[in-house]
């Protein structure tokens, strides 16, 4: 039991092992000053600006901005690819009529439309949402069309042979069986959510963690821009984790994947 205790505690600080030495190289490098401080500050400096961004108010103005205009592009985005995945998944007729236009739009950079969303939308906040909406609908319809369409036709004429159709069918066999492919399409549409913004948020902007980054590099202060990396990236770990726990949630009836 005690072997078992010590294994489960490796096991939750394994993942961190990678950060903490990066950590520790990042201050070993800094204070030996291979990099002049101006240009490489230590953790510790970093950690101090954000605490007095933090104490003023100021960091968390930034934070919720961004938070913000991600959870809203995220949540159009996701349910218009969700839906047209569904919609494709189940229908060949959707499928042949939509699929091709789809795809040739996702395979257009959207952050190289940034120029052109400036022209169509401005520097607003719906120019900013706009572009996270087309990052993250991408790899949730692939993801959720592909879900669909792989489900085992055994549980499909399974469900059949207990009168299960339309809804019923959806509701108890093909939505349950697409959900990890659905999972995998939302992991990583929240990482390009988060990519999107970073580059959305150079739209010149009054709040948000991209302007506080572009405004640090105006001042040559790059422990603010640091800061504004280190905070998308435990923003990004955050989302994943979150949505971790809805799949294993959602799917812990699925014995597979508990064991896996």
């Amino acid at each position: 039991m005690i072997g078992l205790k010590k294994n489960n505690w490796f096991h939750s600080v394994q993942p961190w092992i990678i950060p903490i030495l990066l950590l520790a190289l990042w201050e070993l490098v800094s204070s030996l000053e291979i990099v002049s401080p101006s240009l490489f500050p230590s953790p510790v400096a970093v950690v101090v600006s954000g605490w007095e961004l933090a104490v003023s108010g100021e960091l968390s103005t930034h934070i919720l901005a961004s938070l913000s205009r991600a959870a809203i592009g995220m949540l159009i985005g996701g349910v218009i690819g969700f839906v047209l995945g569904i919609l494709n998944g189940l229908s060949d007729v959707s499928f042949r009529l939509t699929d091709t236009t789809i795809q040739m739009i996702r395979n257009i950079p959207h952050l190289a439309l940034l120029p052109l969303v400036i022209v169509w939308l401005g520097i607003d906040e719906s120019a900013k949402i706009f572009l996270v909406i087309l990052g993250v609908m991408f790899p949730v319809y692939i993801n959720t069309y592909h879900g669909i369409r792989t489900v085992d036709p055994n549980f499909i004429e399974m469900g059949r042979m207990y009168n299960l159709k339309g809804w019923q069918l959806f509701k108890h066999i093909l939505f349950p069986w697409a959900l990890p492919s659905i999972f995998v399409g939302l992991r990583y549409a929240l990482g390009v959510m988060w990519l999107t913004l970073i580059v959305a948020e150079t739209i010149p902007t009054e709040q948000g963690i991209g302007y506080l980054a572009t405004n640090a590099r105006e001042f040559m202060q790059t422990d603010i821009i640091i800061l504004s990396i280190v905070i998308y990236a435990l923003l990004g770990k955050l989302a994943d984790i979150v949505a971790q726990v809805g799949e294993k949630k959602a799917l812990k009836w699925n014995e597979s994947y508990v064991k896996s």
